[in-house]
Order: C-alpha cells, then sequence, then structure tokens
C-alpha cells in the first residue's frame, strides 16, 4: 500500500508543480501577488485533500480521485492551445494517472478492510 501512496504523492506533487510552472513562467499574469493568488485558487483541490491523502483515508482518496477530473478537463481546454501543448498533454497524462491510480488505492483499500459489517 505505501508504494501506492508514493505513486499518487508523486502524481499529486507534479500536477501541482506543473500548475505552478505554467502560471509562473508560460503564463504569467501583471502582478506577483494576483499571480500567487490565482495559483493558489488553482490547486485549492488538490491542497485540501492532502492530509488525508497521507494518512492514506478512504475517503480522501476518492475525493482526489474526483478532484483530479477537474484538471483532465482543464487539460483537455489546454491541449488545443499550439503554444502549450506540452503542457496541456503532461496534465493530461499526471491527471488521468492520479485518477486511475486514486482509484485503484480505493479498491484495494476497501478489499483489505473486509466488507462493511451490518
Amino acid at each position: 500500500m505505501k508504494g501506492w501512496l508514493f505513486v499518487i504523492l508523486v502524481m499529486l506533487g507534479s500536477l501541482i508543480s506543473l500548475t505552478g510552472l505554467r502560471q509562473f513562467f508560460v503564463e504569467p499574469l501583471a502582478t506577483p501577488s494576483v499571480n500567487a493568488v490565482w495559483f493558489v485558487i488553482q490547486i485549492a483541490p488538490l491542497l485540501f485533500t492532502i492530509p488525508g491523502v497521507i494518512q492514506g483515508q478512504l475517503k480522501s482518496m476518492f475525493l482526489l480521485c474526483m478532484v483530479s477530473t477537474l484538471y483532465f478537463i482543464h487539460g483537455i481546454l489546454v491541449i488545443f492551445d499550439p503554444a502549450l501543448f506540452w503542457f496541456g498533454t503532461a496534465e493530461l497524462f499526471f491527471s488521468l494517472a492520479l485518477c486511475v491510480i486514486s482509484a485503484l488505492f480505493v479498491r484495494k483499500l476497501r478489499e483489505y478492510n473486509g466488507p462493511p459489517e451490518e
């Protein structure tokens, strides 16, 4: 389970790093303060899941799977801009991998915990 958790955290960090790279260096806004606020708003859904993901909680992993679809949709929109094609491709890869791996983690965690008692 720790190997799965490590891969999830790597994908999560990669998605945050990619968003920051695009926000601060490729498409920066007018002022640094507005840039920083917009960056925090963009990664806020991922930040809310990090404490539970580190603990391996079932709810947080499921929420992370759902949140990663937001970044997948954003990657689909970005990939059609020729200047940002590679950023969109990377965002698609990391978000899709995060969704699939966190969904598999949820499945394995539910199998490990056994069926719910009645």
